[in-house]
């Protein structure tokens, strides 16, 4: 029997998902840049298959980003083995990409419109719920 991936495999999977969905690379072409299957991206992201110093150098600079980001919020021995709903959202496909299209908002004021916008529906919809 296969034990199940290290948290921190998987931590360091999800966080090349989200770099690379947030500069609109495909699995494809990531495995391209760095000489492997799109098959072997996939198994990198899910924490399936760990991912060698080496090729997470070679992923870093395939996105332009520093490796020790992959690295960030991970603490030995507190790894989160149940996400809530919102960490799954945060690192969805629809979850990286809303978050990207916001932080490319650069007017701060309509940034906190639509923070303001969303409240406030998520609040009607509880209404909603409720009755």
């Amino acid at each position: 029997m296969k034990d199940a991936p290290h948290a921190v495999d998987v931590h360091v999977g999800k966080t090349i998902r989200i770099k690379r969905l947030m500069r609109k690379v495909s699995q494809t072409e990531l495995g391209d840049r760095v000489g492997v299957t799109f098959q072997q991206i996939q198994k990198y992201e899910k924490g399936s298959n760990r991912v060698s110093a080496s090729m997470l150098v070679e992923i870093a600079g395939a996105l332009d980003v520093d490796v020790r980001s992959f690295f960030e919020d991970v603490h030995p021995g507190t790894a989160n083995d149940n996400p809530t709903p919102s960490d799954e959202f945060v690192v969805s496909r629809d979850g990286v990409l809303l978050n990207a299209a916001f932080l490319s908002i650069k007017n701060e004021q309509v940034r906190k419109k639509i923070v303001k916008l969303v409240q406030a529906i998520a609040g009607m919809e509880q209404l909603e719920d409720a009755e």
